[in-house]
């Protein structure tokens, strides 16, 4: 998303969308500011993403944790497959190239993105703050969680 005034740097997150049957729907994410320094890397690395399962491991109590992950170069890079292989509690599973239909995390950008609070930032520190205040609003919204998972067709159900 832009701002309408001059801000210099970016604002990326990452988000998870916890699914445990029988138990409310969670979200976990994980926002990061990049000021626009030269050499900065633009986006999350994949240290980021393990903090953010890390997190999520330990909010959920869940020993094993699987992650359904879309093909993102940083979900599928070597430094990231040598990080979540020391993760005795982590599995990953890749959807399918190109497959936004099947990723919930998806529906929950398109949520957020679509939110008219976003249309009121000047400034990356707005953005930034109508960000996370949207998040903590749909962390407890466990029915608004769960329908991003029903948005996809998929289910819970081990197959017989």
């Amino acid at each position: 998303m832009r701002v309408s005034g001059r801000s210099r740097g970016r604002l990326s997150v990452a988000g998870l969308l916890c699914f445990r049957p029988g138990l409310p729907a969670r979200l976990c994410y994980r926002p990061r500011r990049h000021a626009g320094r030269k050499g900065e890397r633009r986006s999350l690395s994949e240290t980021d993403y393990v903090r953010l399962l890390d997190d999520a491991h330990q909010l959920l109590k869940a020993p094993p944790l699987i992650v359904v992950w879309d093909r993102l170069s940083t979900h599928t890079s070597k430094t990231m497959q040598a990080l979540v292989a020391e993760q005795e509690w982590l599995t990953v599973i890749l959807l399918p190239g190109y497959a936004p239909d099947l990723n919930p995390v998806e529906g929950l950008w398109a949520h957020i993105k679509r939110s008219p609070a976003n249309l009121a930032a000047r400034s990356l520190s707005e953005l930034e703050t109508l960000l996370r205040r949207r998040l903590k609003e749909l962390q407890y919204r466990h029915g608004i969680l769960g329908g991003f998972l029903a948005g996809t067709g998929l289910t819970l159900d081990r197959p017989d």
